[in-house]
C-alpha cells in the first residue's frame, strides 16, 4: 500500500517503512505525527484519487531527527561596479519514518 500526501507545500509518495526528509515540522524526535492531506491511496491495482483529498485518508509517521540540509551560496553581483554579495543558506528538514497508511479503499 502506498499514498501520496502533502506537507510543507510539497507532495511525497510513501509506503509503510519509508524514511523521508520533509520540510521542518514542529515536533520533537520520537513524536508521532499524522498527515491528513492525502491526495492518493493505492494498493495493488486499486487506486483511490481524492478530490482534492481522500476522505478518511491518513498517513502516520514517527519523527526520527531534525536537521539542516547542505549549504547553498546565493551570490549577488553587478559587473564593473565593484559590488558583490555572498550569502549562505541551509534549509531545515525533519526526517520521518512512515509507520502506517489508512483510508481510501
Amino acid at each position: 500500500m502506498y499514498a501520496v500526501f502533502k506537507t510543507g507545500g510539497k507532495q511525497y509518495r510513501a509506503s509503510a517503512g519509508d524514511r523521508l526528509k520533509v520540510e521542518k515540522l514542529d515536533a520533537a524526535e520520537g513524536d508521532s505525527v499524522a498527515f491528513d492531506e492525502v491526495l492518493l491511496v493505492g494498493e495493488g491495482e486499486a487506486v483511490t484519487v481524492g478530490t482534492p483529498y481522500v476522505s478518511g485518508g491518513k498517513v502516520e509517521a514517527r519523527v526520527l531527527a531534525q536537521g539542516r540540509g547542505r549549504k547553498i551560496s546565493v551570490i549577488k553581483f553587478r559587473r564593473r561596479k565593484n559590488y558583490h554579495r555572498n550569502k549562505g543558506h541551509r534549509q531545515a528538514y525533519t526526517l520521518i519514518e512512515v509507520t502506517g497508511i489508512s483510508g481510501g479503499n
